[in-house]
């Protein structure tokens, strides 16, 4: 096993930052900033930690192992002997050979790095059980994927579907390289869409994983996503997270505004006030042109305090500042202020621009995977945030057809077939009412995405835990002093539950 370098883990923060060249709407790039930041916190508490370490003179803290294994492109097909390398990584450092636990993390749209082995909920329970670390990206997503992975024929073999089988056969690996028994709990743990993966591996491969963590995990497929916005509005007016009705609005004042001007043609003066990069030609620049104003508050919602400064506390306290002129004026100093957060010089509201980049077949090994994603969406998920419900605070412009449509401009995937994918998702996995045992969906309420989770109890061990006051998947990350209490009380009740489960299954091979 390598000793974990300095220079390694620079380099794997290089390679995040690396991610945030492309340009786009706004929830986008919001979203590569999370990612980024994500990767350089973790960066830190790895780096402080083998200090730490060393100053006391402890073991030379090793790193994790990275390989690849090779899978079948379709494993429903074995006369299709195409392959891929699917890339993993393995932390032996707290195992207790050789009947310790299996901790199994489950990578989704967006690459994985040493650091999904190293830090995080999973790992502080790990080291407090001794269980072996994996993780396995997702397929098509950051190193695992072949150079012509994008081309729209080989999307095909895109699927969470495929996923699952992928992580049976990973499992095999794992089982066969470390001579594991059935000594050796799994339990596997994710969040968001790997949250439902985690949930969909137990309830369908319930032999091979004993229990699973589903945090913030959209379980129901939904073609009309109106309830994200129903939260981001039940979220941007709740005090407890610095929010107020007065916020909300003037966030709908704001919005009603610019749908005024639209609406009479004053198109000019709305480039200018919010720093368009190019004009706006017609009604599909004007969708781009608001869904990127309307990202501004959803993403900060959904990543609520996840980096310094860009929360709901901070965005209503300047919507809410009259001194700052109208809710017009202050919608553009969120934008200019998000602007200078991105280093952005203009906002891109070119729905053709938008096109082109889904239509990009060009490999990015980091970061989020913008075209893999939407043709998840189109072939399975829906998830689509419109604005087309009354209680959504921004432009009723942000319809459900302007979004499905780019499953068929991009995809060639009908609009009508994609409500039939939704409903197959539905049924092959049981949507909010899965049916299984041993899991435990973690949400908080001012995540948009709980809206499509398990949110109450189903059974006595498919458990349901609701944060008061925190965003997505806010429980995955490692403990910090200035979490709430609901946080640290969902954490302790996690732990509870996965010793519970670690000591049920021993007694179960006792009694065997």
């Amino acid at each position: 096993m390598k000793e974990l370098s300095f220079s390694v883990l620079a380099l794997l923060v290089l390679q995040s930052l690396l991610g945030l060249g492309s340009t786009g709407r706004n929830f986008r790039l919001m979203k590569q900033k999370v990612f980024q930041y994500r990767e350089i916190q973790s960066f830190k508490e790895v780096y402080y930690r083998r200090k730490l370490h060393l100053h006391e003179a402890a073991v030379t803290e090793t790193g994790p192992v990275e390989g690849y294994i090779k899978q079948p492109l379709d494993h429903f097909n074995r006369r299709n002997n195409a392959t891929y390398n699917q890339r993993y990584w393995i932390n032996e450092e707290y195992w207790q050979r050789p009947h310790g636990p299996v901790f199994l993390f489950i990578g989704g749209e967006s690459s994985l790095s040493h650091f999904a082995v190293m830090v995080g909920e999973h790992v502080e329970l790990a080291q407090k059980h001794g269980a072996l670390l994996v993780a396995l990206e997702h397929r098509y997503y950051g190193g695992s994927i072949n150079p012509d992975g994008l081309l729209l024929d080989n999307l095909r073999f895109l699927s969470s579907q495929q996923a699952l089988a992928d992580l049976a056969s990973f499992h095999l690996f794992v089982t066969q390289k470390y001579n594991l028994t059935s000594e050796n709990t799994w339990i596997c743990f994710g969040g968001s869409y790997p949250g439902s993966l985690s949930a969909w591996f137990r309830l369908k491969f319930p032999h091979l994983v004993y229990a699973a963590v589903a945090s913030s995990a959209p379980v129901r497929a939904e073609l009309n996503f109106i309830g994200y916005n129903k939260v981001v509005s039940q979220s941007i007016s709740d005090p407890v997270v610095g929010g107020s009705v007065k916020c909300k609005e003037a966030i709908v004042e704001a919005f009603l505004m610019v749908d005024h001007m639209l609406q009479a043609g004053n198109i000019s003066q709305l480039e200018k006030d919010f720093s368009s990069c190019e004009s706006l030609k017609g009604s599909d620049d004007y969708m781009e042109f608001v869904s990127n104003l309307a990202d501004l508050f959803m993403g900060v919602v959904q990543y609520n305090m996840e980096i310094p400064g860009n929360d709901i506390s901070k965005l209503c306290s300047i919507m809410t500042d009259e001194k700052l002129g109208t809710s017009y004026d202050r919608l553009m100093v969120i934008n200019q202020k998000n602007m200078e957060r991105m280093a952005l010089i203009c906002v891109n509201n070119s729905h053709e621009k938008a096109l082109e980049d889904l239509k990009r077949t060009d490999l990015s090994l980091v970061g989020v995977g913008e075209r893999q994603w939407y043709f998840q969406t189109c072939t399975e998920f829906g998830y689509y945030q419109t604005c087309e419900d009354k209680s959504c605070p921004f432009s009723q412009l942000m319809t459900l057809k302007s979004q499905v449509d780019l499953c068929s401009q991009v995809f060639g995937i009908p609009a009508d077939s994609v409500q039939t994918s939704v409903q197959f998702t539905n049924e092959y996995y049981g949507a909010d009412h899965p049916k299984s045992s041993r899991i435990i969906f973690v949400n908080g309420n001012i995540d948009p995405w709980h809206a499509l989770s398990v949110l109450k109890n189903q059974s006595h061990s498919e458990l349901a835990i609701f944060i008061n006051g925190t965003a997505h998947c806010a429980n995955m990350g490692s403990p910090k002093p200035t979490d709430l209490p609901s946080l640290k009380k969902a954490r302790e009740e996690i732990a509870v539950h996965v010793g519970k489960w670690l000591k049920t299954a021993k007694l179960n091979i006792v009694g065997k």
